[in-house]
């Protein structure tokens, strides 16, 4: 996982990569594989939190696209942005205990999130979904040529994992971003919704980094 998007690294541009596995025999065998003069190659035990940053982050990109498509401005985007790693953060605690605070900020953490939310499919097609009224179905079909959107479908499987535990109030934006997506909430009710989010994480309850 990382902020790696393919054509750049088909491209032969420097970007990073994060290998989660927990046996380090095999780790150092597959960074050796992988890593290459434009390919750095970090390879981290925190298996967990690792593979479902990679998917947390896609909904968090619905909600800068969402932001570029209302032309919010950049700080209104760098807010979703940081909310947005609070939510992944408070929510790999929650159901992976145990992670490492220290995953955050290897490329599979901030780093694949930030490029997600300014370059990524999630945020190109949910800025279009703002601007012009269609469908993410839609939109799938005339933007991405075959391919479909993680963020709106791991956003309905995390709200009903959130639903569960009674706990959608305590991630305004993962909650409000999945009822965007189904039609339930407006694009702009969106920063309505996040602008009182709960206290920040207790990164006391994490493993040291």
């Amino acid at each position: 996982m990382g902020a790696n998007l393919a054509n750049e690294v088909a491209e032969g541009k420097f970007c990073e990569t994060t290998i989660g596995c927990k046996d380090p025999k095999y780790g150092k065998v597959l960074k050796n594989i992988f890593q290459a003069d434009h390919f750095r190659v970090s390879v981290v035990d925190d298996v967990d939190a690792t593979e479902v940053c990679g998917a947390l982050k896609n909904i968090v990109a619905c909600g800068a696209g969402f932001m570029d498509g209302l032309n919010s401005g950049d700080n209104a985007k760098a807010a979703v942005i940081r909310i947005g790693l609070m939510e992944m953060i408070r929510f790999v605690d929650i159901f992976y205990p145990g992670s490492r605070l220290g995953t955050f900020f290897e490329s599979c953490g901030v780093a694949d999130l930030i490029t997600t939310c300014y370059g990524g499919r999630n945020r190109k097609v949910s800025e279009a979904f703002v601007k012009t009224g269609k469908s993410i179905a839609d939109l799938e079909k005339e933007m991405l040529g075959g391919q479909k959107l993680q963020g709106p479908f791991t956003a309905e499987e995390v709200n009903y994992m959130l639903k569960n535990k009674n706990m959608e109030d305590k991630f305004p934006l993962f909650t409000s971003i999945h009822k965007i997506c189904i039609g339930e909430l407006k694009p702009q009710q969106f920063v309505e919704s996040i602008r009182n989010q709960p206290d920040h994480v207790n990164f006391s309850s994490f493993a040291k980094l």
